[in-house]
């Protein structure tokens, strides 16, 4: 895309760049005077992407005007913007590039030129989703099931240690200064010396990586072999499509790549500067504001209009200026940060807003810390967490290997524009919206769950807490166990050992990605946590599924430098592969004889993982209660086995000589981690990484890939599909049809997210989508997981409200069940959808409040699309979701103020006939007639003139296809 837009009315602001005449860039801050400003820094952004993309058609001059003039306008106009760059992971990504290889399929029947359909925004693929951990460090499966459920054959033992260090070759590099040994290194030292087996670790001169684990070959292995279609896909994609660069797998995940690897903080094009920015289809994607880039997360129909040159349109929003003072105590890390403003955001009511940090504690916080605080977002509801750039940033930057001279250029192109934030400038801070004050010196360690996010403990209340949550009525923290059986013990045999579970014992404890990978301090916490408690002799306990899932290969990289690994594998937590795992669902199954102790005691589980979801269910349908920590604290509740532990007064376990160890025995101080920060977080393991990214993996590089035009669909795949999105594909828009005598699919309660709504985890034996792959000719251990057969629209559609905690009202329980009205039965959802539409009768959807919270966005809306669902009604809708919706084709409607099914005297067993005018506005009402002659009014949400134009033309996809016609 060429950064200066042919007949931009704003060429005459193009300026060399100071001390270098051959840049040039939009003087944006000469357009705006004092109004410029005063404008937050990510607004500024806005501004200058407005400028640079102004055309008179996508992005108009009134656009920029009324940027500039946010103070007023803020909140009262929508406003285009036209990002510098897209990222994707594989769960989202492969439909989008599955419908970019339909729409060339499309526009070649439709008499255009398939050639001319290419992303015209730059766009990075990271194929990162499909990992599960079919090996882990308790257990290589014997037959591993990919498909989920009940493992039902033994497993067997990998060997936990190697009598011998071994040694480290030295590749032939010159200037080695000593022997490549592992016993050569001081920091392993003490009472467990010796290398674990299959532990990667790096030469403590070269930094060069010994092979990988056993446990991360294998889970490769088994990665490359039930995904290698999809994998061909891809490669098909980066050999035809222009503008798209695919990440192989094992290299790390979206986020983490996105910001080790991808990010540019200023783009260069033809010598011309401007602003790095992107959106993505990762709910992550706000990680890289904490590098001063302005990012987020959009669903994949959006992206894929972004992808073809479309400006993503938002509302222009309020920015909520975040003060942070103080200094946090020595014992909260970033994870306790990041829970502690998200509390204090969540009660600000951010949702839908951006936010921007400032105040005397933001240079307090490194730039691993912002982008973990970044990276919640999300979490609390606002569309950003935004820190600008500074200096830290600029150290940052030439820590991890950034060019020197490119450091230059980008620290004066930004202080030109007005975007570097310097705490010694006498300028005056950006007028917010509002201002939220957080000392971090008030904030103390908590975890969160144990069924939401949002609801923090203090860790010196996680005991008494849990018991109340064993006392409460069930609910959004209640388990309501009977007091006489809150005590009861299960007794259980596992290998060869007779172990006791109870109520709050671990049986999940997961280091994995999302939050936590990007910051060097809370991974090397948990790592000489691991190193002190193996040097006192204490144990995890055989039975609790332990893993470690890095982001990247840096992470394993400096935990290996840093001489922790080791010690985090003598406790379990051994590098399983590079991917998202538990957090979506992968993890393996726990051993049997744990599975059936839980069941039959009802024992309420525990799980802990320093990752940012856990959702009931969402992680394995047994845990039913799920904590988030940060990574040093996942290592201690692994070892104390259970959740109802006091840290100050109990002690973790037993060491030698049967001496209480507590946790403050073991607990590092900011001292040394500083130190090990400083030596093991260096520039030479970033490029190390970027070096093993470009060069991609012998599997990879190997794998075989057509290179036609147009992809050679095979009719029996059960991994890639053309899915039917362009079946209508016409050059003309039509107007909106009447809806007549619908039925309700699904009527649901509140806050319904897209975890519910959107095939995710596990394929389970029992589902619709089980069945049509059974049907296929597969087994279930060749299932899969609904992650990597998003290419295949057949198995998404039945997996779509296929979550086992959905609650339909017809139903009265958890289950992915509906009733089919004209029959009477039972049936699941895509069934009871699938009579529907043979039947020709249209369906909607009865909800309650914040409808779509959550990620996972696209499918949540392609998959109702797909059921034959016309409209969604609910009292309220997450914006994002509901954009996604019209993005498809789906009208999002809302019950008027003060309305619901309810008070409406609806059941949901009604039909209902929704009228549509020839001529739709934004947010006029529309009247609804029922089968038993109630009439009542109801909201269009459509908030401006493209989302009713893209809704006329059938979605997004279908009216970006047209412009190829």
């Amino acid at each position: 895309m060429d950064p200066v837009r042919p007949g931009s009315p704003y060429q005459p602001v193009i300026e060399a760049l100071g001390n270098y005449p051959q840049k040039k860039f939009y003087n944006v801050s000469k357009l705006g005077g004092a109004k410029y400003d005063t404008l937050p820094y990510s607004i500024r952004v806005l501004f200058e992407s407005s400028i640079r993309n102004c055309d008179g058609f996508l992005v108009k001059e009134t656009d920029a005007m009324n940027i500039l003039d946010w103070k007023t306008k803020q909140n009262n106009v929508e406003v285009p913007f036209c990002p510098a760059r897209v990222v994707l992971q594989d769960f989202t990504g492969i439909p989008a590039m599955v419908d970019f290889a339909a729409m060339r399929e499309a526009v070649r029947n439709a008499g255009g030129d398939p050639m001319k359909v290419n992303p015209a925004c730059p766009t990075d693929l990271t194929v990162d989703h499909s990992l599960q951990i079919d090996f882990s460090k308790c257990a290589i499966q014997n037959a591993p099931n990919p498909g989920g459920g009940d493992s039902q054959k033994p497993m067997a033992k990998l060997s936990p240690l190697k009598a011998q260090p071994r040694k480290l070759p030295c590749r032939g590099q010159t200037g080695c200064k000593g022997p490549c040994s592992a016993g050569d290194s001081s920091r392993n030292s003490g009472q467990f010396s010796a290398q674990i087996e299959n532990t990667p670790i790096l030469c403590p001169f070269h930094l060069q990586p010994v092979p990988e684990p056993e446990t991360v070959l294998k889970n490769q292995e088994m990665e490359f072999g039930r995904n290698r279609e999809r994998l061909q896909f891809f490669k098909w994609s980066s050999k035809v499509f222009k503008n798209i660069s695919i990440i192989p797998p094992e290299t790390g995940m979206a986020h983490q790549v996105n910001l080790e690897y991808v990010s540019r903080v200023v783009f260069e094009v033809k010598d011309f500067l401007y602003p790095d920015s992107v959106v993505g289809t990762d709910s992550h994607t706000t990680m890289v504001n904490g590098l001063g880039i302005l990012g987020w997360g959009v669903g994949g129909i959006e992206t894929e209009a972004v992808m073809l040159g479309m400006p993503v349109t938002l509302t222009l929003p309020e920015v909520v200026g975040c003060e942070l003072t103080g200094t946090a105590s020595p014992l909260a890390t970033s994870i306790d940060i990041v829970l502690s403003i998200t509390k204090h955001l969540r009660q600000a009511d951010v949702a839908g807003k951006f936010v921007e940090f400032f105040g005397s504690g933001v240079s307090q916080l490194s730039v691993a810390d912002r982008t973990t605080i970044a990276n919640m977002c999300p979490e609390y509801g606002a569309i950003l967490s935004f820190f600008p750039v500074d200096n830290v940033t600029l150290k940052h930057l030439k820590h991890t290997g950034f060019d020197k001279a490119k450091l230059e250029v980008m620290e004066a192109y930004l202080k030109a524009v007005k975007l570097f934030r310097n705490d010694e400038s006498s300028s005056r801070e950006p007028e917010y919206s509002q201002v939220v004050q957080i000392s971090l010196s008030s904030i103390i360690p908590y975890v969160s769950g144990p069924k939401r996010s949002q609801d923090r403990v203090a860790v010196n209340n996680m005991k008494s807490d849990f018991q109340a949550c064993l006392n409460e009525k069930s609910g959004v923290k209640g388990f309501q166990i009977a007091v006489e059986k809150q005590n009861d013990i299960v007794p259980v045999q596992y290998e060869g050992n007779e172990y006791k579970l109870s109520h709050g014992c671990i049986v999940i404890a997961a280091v994995i990605s999302c939050t936590n990978n990007c910051n060097p301090s809370v991974m090397l916490a948990a790592g000489l946590l691991a190193k002190k408690a193996v040097e006192a002799g204490l144990v995890v306990k055989p039975y609790i599924r332990t893993s470690l899932s890095p982001g990247s290969g840096m992470v394993t990289h400096y935990l290996s430098s840093s001489g922790v690994l080791p010690y985090l594998s003598k406790l379990g937590f051994e590098v399983v592969g590079y991917g998202c795992s538990t957090c979506v669902g992968n993890t393996a199954p726990l051993p049997e004889a744990i599975r059936n102790a839980i069941k039959q005691g009802d024992i309420i589980a525990c799980g802990v993982l320093s990752g940012t979801k856990n959702f009931e269910g969402r992680i394995c349908d047994c845990v039913r209660a799920n904590y988030l920590a940060s990574p040093p604290l996942v290592v201690a509740y692994a070892i104390a086995g259970t959740v109802r532990i006091d840290f100050e007064t109990e002690p973790l376990g037993t060491g030698f000589n049967g001496k209480s160890i507590y946790l403050r025995d073991i607990w590092p101080t900011r001292r040394e981690l500083h130190t090990v920060e400083e030596e093991c977080v260096i520039s030479s393991m970033f490029k190390e990484l970027k070096e093993k990214m470009e060069k991609g993996n012998k599997r990879w590089n190997l794998l075989e890939a057509p290179e036609s035009t147009l992809f050679p669909w095979d009719l029996k795949s059960t991994y890639i599909r053309c899915p039917s999105f362009f079946d209508k594909l016409a050059k003309e828009p039509v107007s909106p049809q009447l809806i007549e005598n619908a039925h309700v699919l699904l009527y649901l309660g509140d806050s319904v997210t897209t975890d519910h709504i959107s095939p995710a985890g596990s394929i389970a034996r029992s589902s619709a989508a089980a069945k049509y792959l059974t049907n296929k000719g597969l087994t279930p251990r060749e299932f899969n997981s609904y992650g990597a057969r998003r290419g295949n629209d057949a198995v998404m559609t039945r997996g779509t409200f296929a979550n086992i905690k959905l609650l339909n009202k017809f139903i009265g329980k958890p289950a992915p069940k509906t009733i089919h009205f004209p029959s009477g039965q039972t049936l699941d959802v895509f069934e009871a959808a699938e009579l529907y539409q043979k039947e020709g009768i249209p369906v909607i959807i009865l909800a309650g409040r914040k409808y779509g919270l959550g990620s996972s966005r696209d499918w949540a809306a392609k998959g109702p699309f797909l059921l034959g669902v016309k409209a969604v009604l609910a009292e309220s809708y997450e914006k994002v979701h509901k954009s996604q919706l019209i993005g498809i084709g789906i009208a999002p409607l809302q019950f008027l103020p003060g309305e619901n099914p309810s008070i409406l005297g609806l059941t949901g067993r009604e039909q209902f006939s929704i009228l549509f005018p020839p001529e739709l506005s934004p947010g006029m009402t529309l009247d609804i007639k029922t089968s038993t002659g109630k009439v009542f009014s109801v909201i269009a949400l459509f908030e401006n003139d493209m989302e009713i134009t893209l809704y006329k033309y059938g979605g997004s996809l279908n009216f970006v296809a047209r412009r190829f016609l």
